[in-house]
């Protein structure tokens, strides 16, 4: 099973490409819904990270996945563009993943 990135940057995609994750880069919304949907569909995929500013622009149908689908399971990473605050960002990580608060 793999890891399958949808980012909206390069610099992401490549230092993910680094550590083995394939992924793909959407700018806008009508680039990233398909590239979900197809990210969803691959049955070698078990993980699909999605950076914050997209996900942003797909907040409803990610949400909508996220509640609703138990495979593969998806991740909201922060990226350039997001979060500056990375210790609010790390908790709230834990509290909607694994369901600890720090």
């Amino acid at each position: 099973m793999r890891c399958r990135l949808i980012s909206d940057n390069s610099d992401t995609l490549m230092g993910m490409r680094l550590a083995g994750v394939e992924g793909v880069i959407a700018h806008t919304r009508e680039e990233a819904l398909p590239a979900i949907s197809q990210a969803m569909h691959a049955e070698d995929v078990a993980v699909v990270l999605i950076t914050e500013k997209l996900a942003a622009l797909c907040e409803a149908e990610v949400l909508e996945l996220k509640t609703h689908v138990t495979m593969p399971l998806i991740v909201i990473i922060p990226d350039r563009h997001g979060t500056p605050d990375m210790t609010a960002a790390i908790s709230r990580y834990l509290a909607e993943t694994v369901g600890i608060h720090i």
